[in-house]
């Protein structure tokens, strides 16, 4: 599992997002050309530098499981761990289990160091099933390459 001890670049911070960032959230998530639908700021952390956000991710709640979400680190900032920071940061917070998706296997090997693996469609909790559902289709249909994630660490 991944355990770097990352650090937030001077100037910068993690928070948990507050009302005035829900268009920053969104512009960030439109850029990245994530799932705009389900962004309830309420449910997201940000990592702010001199008063811009550069980094989001949140997670969703849904019926015993939590889907880690549109995590986007702004391009110009990539390359500095943010990413890696505030999935840890994520998973820390998350109180049920954890899932997500995602696109390829770049994004799939990423998310497999913090010791995501992968699930099936029909292994997912039947709350998740109604939001993946359309990317099981492409992924069928279309052979789009969705990778459908769980976290497994003991005791979870």
């Amino acid at each position: 599992m991944y355990a770097q001890n990352l650090s937030l670049p001077s100037g910068c911070v993690l928070r948990q997002a507050n009302s005035t960032d829900k268009w920053s959230i969104r512009s960030l998530v439109f850029s990245a050309k994530l799932d705009p639908t389900q962004l309830r700021w309420q449910q997201f952390s940000v990592i702010e530098c001199e008063g811009s956000l550069i980094a989001c991710g949140q997670l969703r709640n849904f019926s015993g499981a939590q889907e880690l979400g549109s995590l986007v680190v702004k391009s110009t900032w990539r390359g500095r761990g943010l990413g890696s920071l505030l999935t840890q940061h994520l998973i820390s917070q998350a109180t049920q289990p954890l899932y997500l998706e995602c696109l390829g296997e770049q994004l799939s090997r990423f998310y497999s160091r913090f010791g995501f693996v992968t699930v099936a469609f029909e292994n997912l909790p039947s709350s998740l099933q109604p939001k993946f559902r359309v990317s099981q289709l492409a992924k069928k249909l279309l052979r789009v390459p969705v990778v459908f994630m769980k976290y497994e660490r003991s005791g979870r």
